[in-house]
């Protein structure tokens, strides 16, 4: 490292924000860069790694994907010298000891389980500077944990330089980072050495996207027509008449790329989100050539050795489109072809590489322009709008720096998206980080053989996630305080008051109230009855019977009269009227329900009501002499006592009513304003109960999952007390998605004498999804595999029980259909024949081949498992290590 100086490593001005993280480095600080993709973060991290290694310390630099940290690899070494540069990807290992190690992110959080957190353990040994390149992937909904993990896990005194695309919360990932970690800078800038402007291209042309102010859309693209203008308002798309959406003419491929050439707009990334288009792109552009005489002859000389190398290798019906200077590049193209491709377009030769977004991803291969073909995207959670994120990501491909004084996006018209849609992307700004972070089996049990169960609680409440969730809790946590307080102020000022002897007095009354309730319901029983019973008599009364009335709710008189029925008329409803004759001398007319007794009837009497009566209830009318007469011969008659029920309901009712006036709190004079407080406080009581709970729940949702794990793995008997078992020592010494289910594979001793080549189809069938219903390979499973993984089906199902009923999703692979792949590979089928018999892609064959010696080269490591489990699986191994599988470097 002597040989390489300061001014070597940068021959060119800084940018300011670089200068800035080069200044927060120089202070010990850690940092996260947060800028536009291809505006030299990069810089950063090689800055990083000199100062490291000039101050003769060691530097891990880690991506989020195996590619990415291949081609470090190779620039690292350019820069740095082969010697001090390796490469760890879990099944590669290259100079290991070297003074810059590249990996993947997750092989580094798998280094640091093994050591208790904040120590530094021999892989870290003389490592000062950690590079988490592309750290925006925190985002990524299946690895993203990975992130989180290694920056808590990380050593305090070990500087972190965190590079990451422009998201909105870059301020609070670095907060985060150094609430967990240490002192923290963020150096943010929106500044893109090499601009960009945007370009839309529908059938009618090539068009801006925006207008001068580069802050809306341009108004030759905005709808003319009224319909348009209706249409373009709406968030869904235009529908016709019959509710179906309003396809619009789609520019073609052909004519976008003829636009790009006539422009001067090449070389470029024209990204197509699926697989077969890309390939269908390639075919389209036919016999089209995009390249000169000496461009064509340097492409030549390529290809040419490349497929005299590996004759095999050429992808059938793109060899010729290559030498026109148009490719592919897809996860289901073969590694080495893709490194082709890759190679051609850095060197120029290559003018339009159509590509799925995983090329957005970090690889090292700018363009002057880039074409995104749609604004969204089918995904498994339906179909969507690109984010801001997605299409910042895609857009920041476009610009060489050092090459271009500008460079081009161009979005294109589809069917259902046009420049309304791309005119919002092109100016939203980026969306923030989310977290990801998902307590897992391997977690669970690394963090476990380290730290007691207590730590590992407070380990998992450093996570970014747990702070997201804090922030978005605050104002709950806010009320919850101004609440608490209000709690206390009553409790101060009722402070001397006899609580006990008020709760006694409330109790009372409300005992009263209860009573009270009970009289009422059972004097209505008796009254209904009383009706009842009346109503079914009326018909059969007689003139002359003695009846008792009560007529206070009628006629505002007094109490109770006894009178004589001197007739019966009918009446409006179902009842007769009655006329009755009372012992003051007056005529009544009443309804059944104003009859409380009746008496004897009194015989002879001539009862001939008045005829100026007016025959209507609540009438009243003074009698004569004649009547005066007879109205003195009716008896009075006793009321009757209420029924028992009725007397022992009120008897205790009176009885409360005279110990509530009796009670000693009767006398206070406050007590109203006392009893409003204490009621406000028992509210105020319950309020915080609640919101305690709530709160609670939120801030321990990360917890909660990891002791669902943990109960499920002492289920398993991989943890007796919460201390890893021998069983549980298997599952932390994996990594996949499901490390327990591994682990009970493994230690099934359904495995343990497989051949290699079935060790192999049997491993791949752990780690395989196969995400295509219609894929399928001619080849079938030998018994052997069969029987094997129809042994496992049990421990899958268990599995699978004890996940449901703890509410954890994780998934449990067990492929059946493709994994004969596998078996023929590893007993040595031509790549050819093998791809010959399957509809896979070859990169899904690759990927497939790739996670079984992942998992094949950890077997060895694993302790406790049979000696012959770990020969077969090195045997395996190298059946399956073999080009185009094998890694390349």
């Amino acid at each position: 490292m002597d040989s390489l100086n300061l001014d070597q490593l940068f021959p060119f001005s800084l940018d300011q924000f670089q200068l800035d993280a080069i200044a927060a480095l120089n202070a010990g600080k850690s940092v996260v860069v947060c800028a536009p993709t291809g505006s030299g973060k990069t810089l950063i991290g090689e800055y990083a790694i000199f100062n490291a290694l000039t101050s003769g310390n060691r530097v891990l630099y880690t991506t989020p994907l195996k590619a990415l940290s291949n081609q470090k690899l190779r620039d690292f070494r350019e820069q740095f010298g082969t010697e001090n540069v390796g490469l760890l990807t879990g099944d590669l290992s290259i100079n290991r000891e070297a003074p810059i190690l590249v990996m993947t992110t997750e092989i580094f959080r798998n280094m640091l389980y093994g050591t208790p957190i904040g120590e530094v353990g021999t892989s870290m040994t003389g490592v000062s500077v950690v590079v988490l390149d592309e750290c925006h992937y925190m985002n990524d909904r299946q690895r993203g944990t990975v992130w989180e993990e290694s920056i808590i896990y990380c050593p305090t005194d070990v500087q972190l330089v965190a590079l990451s695309a422009t998201v909105a919360n870059s301020q609070q990932l670095t907060e985060w980072i150094g609430k967990v970690h240490g002192e923290t800078a963020l150096i943010y800038s929106d500044f893109r050495p090499v601009p960009l402007q945007h370009f839309f291209c529908h059938p009618k042309g090539f068009f801006p996207l925006l207008d001068d102010s580069g802050k809306k859309i341009n108004p030759r693209l905005r709808p003319t027509d009224v319909k348009s203008k209706v249409a373009a308002s709406r968030e869904k798309p235009a529908r016709d008449k019959n509710g179906k959406p309003i396809r619009q003419e789609a520019a073609s491929i052909g004519a976008v790329v003829t636009h790009l050439r006539q422009r001067d707009m090449l070389p470029a990334i024209y990204f197509i989100f699926s697989r077969k288009g890309c390939d269908q792109a390639v075919t389209e552009l036919g016999n089209f050539s995009l390249v000169n005489d000496a461009e064509a002859a340097q492409l030549k000389t390529q290809i040419d050795a490349f497929l005299q190398a590996n004759p095999d290798m050429g992808r059938s019906g793109q060899i010729a489109a290559l030498y026109r200077g148009i490719a592919a590049h897809h996860a289901g193209i073969l590694p080495a072809w893709k490194g082709l491709v890759e190679e051609l377009f850095q060197q120029g030769l290559i003018k339009v590489v159509f590509a799925t977004e995983t090329l957005a991803a970090g690889i090292n291969m700018p363009a002057r322009t880039t074409v995104i073909s749609s604004l969204s995207k089918r995904t498994d959670r339906g179909h969507r709008l690109l984010t801001a994120s997605e299409f910042l990501q895609m857009a920041g491909r476009a610009g060489r720096r050092g090459m271009d004084t500008v460079g081009y996006v161009v979005t294109a018209q589809t069917p259902f998206e046009g420049a309304k849609e791309a005119a919002y992307l092109a100016v939203a700004e980026a969306d923030p980080l989310i977290s990801q972070f998902t307590p897992s089996y391997g977690m669970v049990m690394n963090l476990l053989q380290t730290h007691s169960l207590d730590q590992a609680k407070e380990l998992i409440e450093r996570s970014f996630g747990q702070y997201l969730a804090d922030l978005a809790l605050a104002p709950q946590i806010q009320n919850l305080d101004l609440v608490e307080s209000e709690a206390k102020r009553l409790e101060q000022e009722l402070t001397g008051v006899d609580l006990n002897l008020l709760e006694g007095y409330e109790k009372l009354r409300d005992r009263l109230r209860e009573e009270r309730r009970l009289l009422r319901i059972l004097s209505q029983q008796a009254e209904e009855q009383r009706l009842h019973d009346l109503a079914t008599y009326i018909p059969y009364i007689l003139t002359g019977t003695t009846l008792t009335l009560n007529l206070a709710h009628r006629l505002a008189k007094g109490g109770p009269i006894s009178a004589v029925l001197a007739a019966k008329v009918q009446g409006s409803g179902q009842f007769p009227w009655l006329v009755c004759l009372g012992q003051d001398n007056r005529w009544y007319v009443v309804t059944y329900k104003d009859v409380i007794l009746l008496g004897e009837s009194i015989t002879d009497l001539e009862l001939t009501y008045p005829p100026d009566l007016i025959l209507k209830p609540n009438q009243v009318l003074k009698g004569d002499e004649q009547s005066q007469a007879i109205a003195e011969k009716i008896p009075t008659l006793v009321m009757p006592e209420p029924p028992p029920e009725v007397l022992q309901q009120e008897a205790k009712y009176l009885s409360l009513e005279t110990r509530l006036s009796e009670h000693p709190a009767t006398k206070w004079s406050d007590r109203a304003s006392i009893t409003k407080k204490v009621t406000k406080l028992e509210q105020l009581q319950r309020q915080l109960e609640f919101q305690r709970n709530v709160v609670g729940e939120r801030r321990q949702q990360y917890w909660q999952e990891f002791l669902s794990l943990v109960k499920i793995l002492e289920s398993f008997g991989c943890l007796k007390d919460v201390d890893p078992t021998d069983a549980g020592k298997v599952v932390a010494a994996l990594r996949g998605e499901n490390e327990l289910w591994l682990g009970l594979a493994l230690l099934s001793g359904e495995l343990d004498e497989l051949a290699p080549h079935h060790l192999a189809t049997v491993c791949a069938a752990l780690v395989t999804e196969n995400s295509r219903p219609d894929s399928w390979t001619d080849f079938g499973l030998s018994p052997d595999v069969e029987e094997a993984l129809g042994n496992l089906r049990g421990i899958r199902r268990q599995l699978f029980q004890l996940q449901r009923r703890h509410q954890v999703v994780i998934p449990i692979w067990l492929e059946y259909e493709l994994v004969g792949l596998i078996e023929q590979w590893a007993l040595g089928i031509e790549w050819v024949e093998l791809c010959r018999h399957t509809s896979l892609d070859e990169g899904d064959v690759v990927r497939i081949a790739r996670r079984t010696l992942d998992l094949l080269s950890q077997i060895p490591h694993v302790p406790g498992l049979p000696e012959q489990l770990y020969q077969n699986a090195r045997r395996a191994t190298q059946l399956i290590d073999r080009f185009p599988v094998n890694e390349v470097i």
